[in-house]
């Protein structure tokens, strides 16, 4: 029951995340370098692995995603070397989102409340770096943009937030 929520979730959260302000409620992780995880490798729950790999799935839906996004936007050949870099970002971010998630679903059952405490808090943090990142990828490219493009990109931003904005109920 719990990996198959957490897959949903990091599905989710993958097919969700890959833009800044497409996806507030559920960012991007991309994992920091070995010198700045040392704190959080301490702990055998909370190691990072070295180079992380996206499930099928994840893969899937962050792909669909991309090529769903390049179409609204209407990204011209001239916006490409910018795009792919943006998209690369995305990329990257959900396949360290699936292997945190993944790190974490594997180490749960054995964690100290102390120990889960600080595998989110690696998350989180995570998550606030990598939005960081993909919004300067998204700088960049934004400021390529014709009028037209920016007009479309700002409401399909907007859209995105007030939806995630909406009060979510359980299953």
């Amino acid at each position: 029951m719990f990996t198959s929520t957490l897959v949903r979730g990091a599905a989710l959260a993958a097919y969700l995340v890959p833009c800044v302000g497409l996806a507030q409620s559920a960012p991007t992780v991309q994992l920091p370098p070995a010198s700045a995880a040392a704190p959080a490798a301490a702990s055998p729950a909370v190691a990072q692995p070295a180079s992380p790999a996206p499930s099928t799935a994840t893969q899937a839906a962050v792909d669909q995603r991309i090529r769903t996004l390049q179409s609204q936007l209407g990204v011209t050949e001239a916006q490409m070397p910018l795009w792919s870099a943006f998209a690369q970002a995305m990329r990257d971010n959900a396949a360290s989102t699936d292997a945190l998630f993944t790190q974490r679903a594997g180490a749960v059952a054995a964690m100290s409340a102390t120990d889960n405490m600080h595998s989110y808090a690696q998350i989180a943090r995570a998550y606030a770096d990598n939005t960081e990142r993909l919004a300067t990828a998204f700088d960049s490219l934004y400021a390529s943009l014709s009028e037209t493009q920016r007009q479309a990109a700002d409401t399909l931003f907007r859209q995105q937030a007030t939806a995630a904005a909406q009060p979510r109920t359980r299953r």
